[in-house]
């Protein structure tokens, strides 16, 4: 699992292990798109000690200059945003987790390998498989969809509609989709904002436990509003 594990961090954030506290690389990945189409310039992880910080090579010196090694600088955005064609984004860091072995829980949901009329309007951006539980009348109730990020790298997002939550079920939709992925030879991720108590508790029971690991991005403001 290490191996899949640094597999997966080489092609995400350009190199890995870090080798410093933090290490701002050039990563050409930084200038494409990304799993749903949208361009990231900034992608970084943390094992808890050190850092990887992924941007464009164009912009390495520059996003050097502006770290140095706080990563927690509450003005980092504003100066970064503007180097990497990101106005008004800001800085922000999440919870980096992945498993080799699933919580013991049952299976559940059908996969569903392309976007259909019955499916929530959020799992349309997936590039992987969707894992998705109904109701007896054919009514979507919990789902999972995979971010495939790189040959290993398999992402998993769970969203639970209102009426079904607290049944257990977005925990063993994610243990169901952790064991395909890890059948297939790839390295499960599960990733979520630190200020969401309901989605680590998710994790936490599916076997995503908290190592202390980070990511790190860019992400803009939702317009006002909305």
């Amino acid at each position: 699992m290490a191996d899949r594990l640094t597999a997966h961090l080489r092609a995400w954030v350009g190199e890995w292990p870090p080798r410093a506290t933090v290490q701002v690389v050039g990563d050409p990945a930084r200038d494409r798109p990304t799993w749903d189409g949208s361009v990231r310039p900034l992608l970084g992880v943390g094992d808890g000690e050190r850092h990887v910080i992924a941007v464009p090579p164009s912009a390495v010196d520059d996003v050097r200059r502006v770290i140095g090694t706080d990563l927690a600088d509450p003005g980092l955005g504003d100066r970064l945003a503007p180097l990497l064609g990101m106005d008004g984004a800001v800085f922000g860091t999440g919870v980096f987790r992945w498993t080799h072995l699933p919580a013991p829980l049952p299976s559940t949901g059908t996969w569903v390998p392309t976007q259909d009329a019955r499916l929530p309007s959020w799992l349309a951006p997936f590039n992987g498989p969707r894992l998705v539980a109904m109701d007896p009348r054919g009514g979507y109730l919990a789902g999972v969809g995979i971010k495939v990020h790189d040959p290993v790298g398999r992402e998993i997002a769970v969203v639970t509609s209102p009426a079904a939550r607290g049944k257990g079920l977005a925990r063993r939709l994610v243990v169901t989709a952790t064991r395909r992925i890890l059948a297939d030879g790839g390295v499960p991720t599960y990733l979520h904002d630190p200020a969401n108590p309901a989605s680590a508790r998710v994790a936490d029971a599916a076997g995503f436990h908290d190592r202390g690991w980070t990511v790190h991005g860019l992400w803009r403001r939702p317009a006002e509003g909305r």
